[in-house]
């Protein structure tokens, strides 16, 4: 039975969200409630079941919002429906939070909370030279919520390749990456049960297992429209109104209304509620609350681009259940629901890479960079190009050291159908073989974007612009990194495992120089879907929008604890950084109402 009242009103039952309700709810005396937009899917076998992800997408799991020309809705949010990828953070990505003046923020603390969050697999002595992590010592220490494995098969020789092929080139790691990484390549975990070979994430790991504590309520098909704010000088935060079954409701917080409800409905939510840029909420007859022009700013994201190899026959891959062959894919059923092994166990991200710009090592490349770096340096002094030459010295620092990476690396067992441009013969499906895509990420990219309400309507999707590539020297990084794809695909011995000389899957991958690269990426890059960064947790005369506590500025009551409020991405994948942002705001606010934990 829903009350009217509670002690903390967490908006979103995604990552964060559900994150922070079950710590807070570990002190029996407060009382909590999660609204979230989405149903509870936790028994539906697409979410369980580990290469069904993408199938989620476009369904009522997703909020399918669209970008201008130029993404996930369920109980457990993104965790639900992403790749399953747990790759750690890289310690300068983390540094540079409190470089932006966020002090207490660094890879020192934020790295003991992703050790909170998850629990290492158990290795068997015999299969580590297999899965390429013969060469150093796995963090014991870990005994979070989700368990992680390295999925799929795990006497595939892809880990192993890889990780001797880098090793060759001097980007080996001697340690387990969760205990910090800079450069260096690795098998990646996945945040897959190692054994239910099911999906571990938001749900299944923080919120299934205390669902049954009286002080914690989760209500679900519940959409957020406004939060709601005493009418005094302190602008307190006293509850929200929400709409379910076509019906209004109101609720209050005696303590703290807590925003998780990710990159794009956190902005919002927060300026449906009044606060924001004062002239966009004027637009739509808005009472300001608080004017904070920072508020749907500074929005990034992960691009991604990738070319598929042929394998040499009899490698395993997942390409016949992208092809969907009926015979693989009834195979591929029995396998997992019978013996919970197969094609269906993984997605096929197995390994990683964390890479420098290699090309920059040389002194040409250097100075090559040099010139890009002086040609699209921000010059004036606005408030937002003050933050925009932030964030453009903190990459011009990486982009111009050797030790620090600036592209992340990856392989997919199977054949990537990105985008292709109309005017081509590349192909748009699955084609007939195997293939092992080799991906670049760009991993700290300079162009912002934003995100804003449209309509004063909270029943309309906000606008989105990620101005990807706005400013020029990404794509001119983008493409250098993507010239090292073939590189890889030519060392040994992770050569042996493609036919060479090279068959591509797609003839425009074949980037022979800086144009062709920059013209590949142009046509068939994707997004990762990595957004952060538009509530960020910057000084305000920075353009930021919460402080070190995650407290809204100019505001009391309220709070922003999601992937909106990372000031800077992450160097890889989202996951492991996210629940580890989570669990710390979780200890934040529990130390200003001094709760307790189990």
């Amino acid at each position: 039975m829903v009350s009217q009242d509670y002690d903390f009103i967490v908006i979103g039952g995604g990552t964060a969200g559900l994150v922070v309700a079950t710590r807070l709810s570990e002190d029996p005396s407060q009382r909590v409630l999660v609204l979230e937009a989405g149903a509870d899917l936790s028994n539906d076998p697409q979410v369980n079941t580990p290469a069904l992800g993408p199938t989620l997408f476009g369904t009522d799991a997703d909020w399918s919002f669209e970008t201008e020309p130029q993404a996930s809705k369920a109980l457990g949010g993104s965790s639900a429906i992403n790749a399953q990828v747990f790759v750690p953070p890289t310690n300068e990505s983390l540094d540079t939070w409190e470089t932006l003046g966020n002090e207490g923020w660094n890879s020192d603390t934020l790295l003991k909370y992703c050790t909170k969050a998850f629990t290492s697999p158990t290795v068997d002595e015999s299969q580590r030279d297999t899965l390429g992590i013969d060469g150093y010592t796995l963090d014991k220490t870990s005994n979070g919520p989700l368990q992680l494995s390295y999925a799929g098969n795990q006497d595939h020789p892809i880990r192993k390749a890889w990780t001797e092929a880098f090793r060759s080139k001097g980007y080996d790691v001697s340690k387990d990456p969760f205990l910090g990484i800079s450069t260096g390549a690795f098998s990646s975990l996945s945040s897959i049960d190692p054994t239910r070979k099911e999906r571990s994430y938001a749900t299944s790991a923080y919120y299934n297992p205390i669902k049954g504590r009286a002080n914690l309520e989760v209500l679900t098909n519940a959409t957020v429209e406004k939060i709601l704010f005493e009418e005094s000088r302190s602008k307190r935060a006293t509850g929200v109104q929400y709409r379910q079954k076509d019906k209004i409701k109101v609720v209050t917080a005696s303590r703290e209304v807590i925003l998780a409800a990710g990159a794009f409905q956190s902005p919002k939510l927060l300026e449906l509620s009044g606060i924001g840029d004062k002239s966009l909420l004027q637009r739509y007859s808005i009472k300001s609350i608080k004017d904070l022009p920072g508020v749907g700013e500074n929005l990034h994201d992960h691009l991604a681009c990738g070319i598929a190899y042929e394998t040499v026959d009899g490698l395993e891959t997942l390409d016949p259940l992208a092809r969907q062959e009926p015979e693989v894919l009834e195979k591929a059923m029995q396998d997992y629901t019978t013996e919970r092994n197969g094609l269906l166990t993984s997605m096929g991200v197995n390994t990683y890479a964390y890479l420098p710009l290699v090309e920059s090592l040389s002194e040409p490349g250097r100075e090559t960079i040099k010139k890009l770096l002086a040609q699209h340096r921000p010059s004036r002094n606005l408030p937002h190009e003050i933050r925009a030459r932030t964030y453009y010295e903190l990459v011009e620092k990486t982009l111009l050291n050797p030790k620090e990476p600036s592209g992340a690396y990856l392989s997919v067992l199977g054949q990537q159908t990105p985008p292709v441009d109309p005017e081509s013969d590349s192909p748009s499906g699955p084609v007939p073989g195997s293939f092992i895509t080799i991906g670049a990420m760009l991993s700290q990219p300079i162009s912002r974007g934003s995100v804003h309400i449209g309509s004063g309507d909270p029943l309309v999707a906000p606008t989105i612009d990620p101005n990807y590539y706005s400013n020029e020297i990404d794509i001119e990084v983008y493409a250098r990194h993507m010239l090292y794809l073939d590189v890889i695909a030519k060392s040994p011995p992770f050569s042996n495992l493609l036919k060479q000389p090279l068959v591509r899957r797609d003839p425009a991958s074949n980037l022979t120089d800086v144009e062709t690269a920059k013209r590949y990426l142009r046509t068939s890059v994707t997004s990762m879907e990595h957004f952060g960064g538009t509530c960020a947790m910057l000084p305000e005369e920075r353009g930021g929008v919460v402080n070190t506590k995650l407290k809204v500025y100019g505001v009391e009551n309220l709070r922003v604890v999601d992937a909106s409020a990372i000031p800077l991405n992450s160097f890889a994948n989202l996951q492991s950084t996210m629940y580890a942002f989570a669990e710390r705001a979780a200890d934040l606010i529990k130390q200003d109402y001094g709760l307790r934990s189990l």
